[in-house]
């Protein structure tokens, strides 16, 4: 009988410890939320499209004219709720191209996806990719891969890699 007993404090303190990481993780997308919010009255929020995996709406704050807070929400191929934050760094000089901007970045940040049974995922990304800023128009379109390591419930290396669009409410230049 006491072996069925530790069993369940086990997974109670397990299911506990879950909770926590996903409550962190929404405490963040809400940090995020409202600094988006600042941002839209300063025309540097950025509001669009991704699509591969993950695919559903993409955000881009810049916070300096070379980085960015960058975040999905979205849904993965592996059935699941897919969020995602990442802090970019862009590299605007690696391109000298006749009309707009083509800068490369490379980030760091945080995924979680949520499943409907259990085994929610959550891990680290490094996202390097490429964005092309028009020079007449308030979008751009932006390309990355990013490999993931997921470290709860298991460690475990995946990659995920989209493409998307994004509309900027104001100049991001």
């Amino acid at each position: 009988m006491q072996r069925g007993t530790n069993v369940r404090r086990s997974k109670t303190r397990e299911s506990k410890t879950h909770t926590w990481l996903l409550a962190a993780v929404g405490a963040a997308c809400m940090l995020g939320g409202a600094a988006a919010g600042t941002a839209r009255a300063e025309g540097n929020l950025g509001l669009g499209i991704i699509a591969g995996e993950p695919t559903g709406i993409s955000m881009k704050l810049w916070t300096s004219n070379r980085t960015a807070l960058d975040g999905a929400v979205a849904w993965s191929f592996d059935e699941a709720v897919h969020l995602h934050a990442d802090y970019l760094w862009h590299f605007f000089d690696r391109f000298d191209i006749d009309e707009g901007y083509l800068p490369l970045y490379v980030g760091v940040g945080g995924r979680t996806q949520l499943h409907d049974v259990g085994k929610d995922e959550l891990g680290f990304r490094i996202p390097f990719g490429a964005s092309y800023l028009f020079e007449n128009a308030p979008v751009d379109i932006f390309g990355e891969v990013a490999p993931v390591m997921n470290v709860a419930p298991d460690t475990e290396l995946k990659a995920e890699g989209a493409i998307g669009v994004r509309y900027f409410f104001g100049d991001v230049r």
